[in-house]
């Protein structure tokens, strides 16, 4: 993945506190370490969704998706499992790299980009070590990723936001919604529709109803998120943190013992 530059990565993490602070979560950190962790990676993981949304890797059904076998052994159900004696970063790196040879539903490629953001934050070396037995299916992932759901309206990038299309056609239920990653203002990027604006994946989901239908498909607030808190122990640049000047910034930044509050 193309390295991001120093000024351009410090604005984009601004921009995602800002949005913070206008929510009324309050989000908390045990150090500045953690925060900086789920900044990095959330911009990963942006980044990661418009790697696979340029890599030709098509939309499928479980029944008709297709991996690399180099890598992968293609599950009965579907799914992809990781080969014996193959690193985990090498065959993730290949469905970015080498799309054509894949194909996959949109809540694999959710899951996909949370790897690869997760990847590029922590290195190769702890990424190998903890998703050892790496298997790509719908709700199907390591405990050391850890996904945290909740209901909200508090979106930020890197999130999953999903939209539901209630009137879908029974013959096609793989348009009964549609799961994206949220990758800038009103922008998000879904496996088979590609980066659209909300009303621009309602409308898809919308051409995708049965036959006089009467609901349109709308967007949940159902959010997934990586679990940031644990994995920020891994990161590989924990070292040096990108600086952002929080003084100038419409947020509260608040130090209680060891713990650092955003609100």
């Amino acid at each position: 993945m193309n390295a991001v530059p120093y000024s351009m990565l410090e604005a984009n993490k601004a921009q995602i506190l800002r949005k913070m602070a206008q929510y009324q979560t309050i989000y908390r950190y045990d150090n500045i370490m953690q925060l900086d962790f789920e900044l990095t990676t959330r911009l990963r993981i942006v980044e990661a969704s418009y790697l696979l949304y340029r890599s030709g890797a098509r939309f499928a059904t479980f029944k008709e998706s297709e991996c690399n076998e180099t890598y992968w052994l293609r599950t009965e159900k579907g799914g992809f499992k990781l080969k014996e004696n193959v690193l985990p970063s090498v065959a993730l790196n290949d469905i970015f790299f080498n799309g054509s040879l894949y194909a996959f539903e949109c809540a694999v490629a959710i899951v996909m980009v949370f790897y690869k953001g997760v990847l590029e934050s922590i290195g190769e070396r702890d990424f190998n070590q903890l998703f050892t037995n790496l298997v790509l299916y719908s709700g199907k992932f390591d405990e050391d990723l850890n996904l945290q759901n909740h209901h909200g309206y508090d979106f930020l990038e890197g999130d999953c936001a999903y939209f539901k299309n209630p009137d879908y056609h029974e013959d096609t239920p793989q348009w009964q919604g549609e799961n994206t990653i949220i990758v800038g203002d009103d922008l998000y990027f879904g496996h088979g529709v590609g980066v659209k604006s909300a009303e621009g994946i309602i409308e898809r989901l919308n051409e995708k109803r049965k036959e006089n239908a009467t609901e349109s498909a709308y967007l949940t607030s159902y959010i997934t998120r990586v679990d940031f808190r644990y994995l920020s122990q891994f990161y590989v640049h924990r070292d040096v943190l990108v600086e952002v000047d929080y003084d100038k910034l419409p947020l509260v930044v608040s130090q209680i013992g060891s713990s650092t509050y955003i609100g």
